[in-house]
């Protein structure tokens, strides 16, 4: 990341060239093995996903034991955690081709348990993987379908989510990244070190923002009152902040949110919805792009903004939200994982200025 010039680099590849030109599968690859595939090497590596995206049934128990209506993050989390259990492999880091089988196997689970995971939260049959699909589509078949029935899935949305899923791939040391590392450091198994990555992303303040923007237009309830809530923004006496505006690390636009916004108004239009969120959003965003308070300050819209935007218009539920950015980040955080396990970093061990009492004497119990 360069915040100053807002660009975002994988591997020496600019995004926003992988976004026009490349598939998140694309991506993955990149990330994992440091160059781009060639076609022999992209289906190879498409097949070898579509073979593993079946998961063990032992693990059906997991599900079945959540209440009705748990959070999809919850069970998500618990179920690639349980991935240890299924396929314990002590990985020995010399052997590529044992971390070759760990990162594929759960890059081409996660969808599915992702989807498991939301269709038992909602009391729906479950849906299995179908093979004549690829990776995206597959995990809107999954999410979508029903026994016996055609599911339509327009190519727009495939682009589009592929698209998020893309964006959402790596980026640099953020919270939930630093936390599988720093879980990884210990040794951990490669999937407990995920599934800790997992709950880090899940706080409102990381990949739950996405789902905060939505709740925001909700609470904000139309395009009429839009200027009352800017007003209260610019209020430096009043606590109420605009989420899906600025970033911590880019001074300038994020450069993800120039791709992502063209994307939710490619689904927009295209799918023809009318919903009055929506109108919220364009009316919001309008107002951030020209008002000098948010220019001077750089409150430009952000990925968080432009990314709910779309998986609303896809027809996810909120909840849902925060366990797509997992399956996007997922290739990020096993490159990050390798790279820490392979550089022989030691243990993370932060260090904190202790600010309490100093030394003092102990008082017996019967003289207090």
């Amino acid at each position: 990341i360069d915040g100053l010039k807002g660009e975002l680099m994988y591997r020496g590849y600019d995004i926003a060239y992988l976004a026009e030109n490349k598939t998140f599968i694309d991506v993955a690859y990149l990330l994992l093995n440091k160059e781009l595939p060639n076609k022999k090497q992209y289906d190879e590596f498409k097949l070898e996903l579509k073979k593993r995206s079946f998961i063990h049934e032992g693990m059906m128990k997991i599900f079945d034991a959540f209440p009705d209506k748990a959070h999809p993050m919850a069970i998500l989390q618990a179920a690639v955690s349980a991935l240890s259990a299924f396929y314990f492999d002590h990985l020995n880091m010399d052997k590529p081709e044992e971390y070759h089988e760990m990162a594929m196997r759960i890059i081409a689970k996660i969808p599915t348990i992702a989807a498991f995971s939301y269709r038992f939260s909602r009391g729906l049959p479950i849906i299995y993987p179908n093979l004549d699909r690829g990776f995206t589509e597959n995990f809107l078949y999954m999410m979508r379908s029903y026994p016996y029935e055609h599911v339509n899935l327009r190519p727009i949305e495939v682009k589009a989510l592929d698209t998020v899923f893309m964006l959402h791939a790596d980026h640099e040391q953020n919270a939930s990244t630093t936390t599988v590392r720093t879980v990884g450091s210990t040794h951990a198994h490669p999937y407990a070190c995920i599934a800790a990555g997992i709950g880090a992303l899940w706080g409102w303040a990381h990949g739950g923002a996405n789902e905060g923007v939505i709740r925001q237009l909700e609470q904000i309830g139309s395009v009429e009152n839009v200027d009352k809530y800017i007003a209260r923004a610019k209020d430096k006496n009043d606590p109420f902040r605009l989420m899906g505006f600025g970033h911590r690390v880019y001074k300038n636009f994020d450069p993800r949110a120039k791709i992502i916004k063209k994307a939710a108004d490619d689904v927009l239009h295209a799918l023809g919805i009318d919903d009055p969120i929506f109108d919220i959003a364009k009316h919001l965003e309008k107002v951030a792009l020209e008002d000098d308070y948010f220019k001077s300050r750089n409150l430009y819209p952000n990925v968080d903004f432009y990314s709910g935007i779309i998986y609303k218009a896809l027809g996810m539920h909120l909840e849902m939200f925060t366990v797509l950015f997992a399956i996007g980040r997922l290739p990020g955080w096993i490159a990050q994982w390798k790279e820490m396990r392979q550089g022989g970093e030691p243990i993370g061990r932060p260090r904190q200025i202790y600010t309490g009492a100093k030394e003092r004497a102990f008082v017996a119990l019967d003289k207090r």
